[in-house]
């Protein structure tokens, strides 16, 4: 009996530690949560309340003296929808040139009958530590006749090596050779066994690869900000980065207003709106494709 009782008496001790120990965690993990979610959640409540509440401090948890101002002057500029537009198009374009140049160079350097692989290799991994810098970048894109077009957004940076690193680790650990040699003996050619084998087998990979590129080549602005002066070229990012920076929203929003105080006042609004606007596509598929993004990250760790 006394041993029995130590016993009960050793299990809820250690009950109680690790409830101890979960309480923190939760706290911590709470105290993590609100402070991601809250700078995202205030910008969405102060982009329908009323600037002069915020600059009061009366802002806080719910908006006050709601309007929707803002997002009416931002949906109704034109260049907000041709940003959304070329947006959408150097996404979709430049994630397929990513994906194209990824898979196959990964798939190549994956076989174990490439000669000189290795070398390759070392050139990729190369560019990883050491780069040519800015201005010698800018005058190859130059030099290409790039400037002012779409690819010059695109091309310069059509593979990620890292990218590459990952999908080359999962062919190597995901395709058995011995499938390449079954193929052959059939008449199978090396770009068909390719197209019909590997990329039906290595539909994970390709789903994180679209990921990483695509959310890469919506939040970016800087390329755009060196290689295009076209107005009608710019992303959504770059003219999202020119309203908050630049202030240009003064200009083009708010003209139809004579008050310098109401200016200001629609202009706030208008930061906030194009922050909320800009952000909704990642923020609608996030949830659906988080999985994707813990599977790329299980991919290059794991025999990597």
């Amino acid at each position: 009996m006394n041993v029995l009782s130590f016993e009960k008496t050793k299990i809820t001790r250690r009950s109680k530690e690790d409830k101890i120990f979960d309480i923190i965690n939760y706290v911590l993990i709470a105290v993590i949560l609100i402070l991601v979610i809250y700078p995202l959640y205030f910008i969405i409540i102060a982009s329908i309340s009323d600037p002069n509440m915020i600059h009061q401090g009366k802002v806080w948890f719910l908006p006050k003296e709601v309007t929707f101002e803002g997002y009416k002057r931002i949906f109704n500029d034109p260049k907000i929808w041709i940003g959304y537009k070329n947006s959408i198009i150097y996404t979709l374009v430049g994630t397929l040139v990513n994906i194209s140049c990824t898979l196959t160079a990964a798939y190549a350097l994956s076989r174990k009958d490439l000669y000189g692989k290795r070398i390759i290799m070392s050139f990729f991994l190369f560019t990883m530590f050491f780069s040519g810098g800015l201005i010698p970048t800018y005058l190859i894109v130059k030099n290409l006749g790039l400037l002012n077009t779409m690819w010059a957004l695109i091309l310069p940076k059509a593979v990620a090596v890292w990218n590459l690193i990952v999908a080359k680790t999962y062919f190597e650990t995901t395709i058995p050779n011995e499938l390449l040699e079954s193929a052959k003996i059939d008449g199978c050619s090396d770009a068909k066994f390719f197209w019909k084998i590997v990329l039906p087998l290595s539909k994970p990979i390709v789903a994180v690869m679209v990921l990483f590129y695509a959310v890469g080549h919506w939040n970016s602005y800087f390329d755009a900000l060196i290689y295009l002066n076209n107005e009608k070229l710019y992303p959504l990012q770059l003219i999202l980065r020119n309203i908050l920076i630049q202030n240009e929203a003064s200009t083009q929003m708010i003209g139809d207003l004579d008050s310098l105080a109401a200016k200001q006042r629609v202009s706030e609004l208008i930061k906030y709106g194009v922050i909320i606007v800009a952000s909704i596509p990642l923020l609608i598929a996030y949830p659906f494709v988080q999985k994707y993004f813990v599977k790329g990250v299980m991919i290059g760790g794991i025999k990597g």
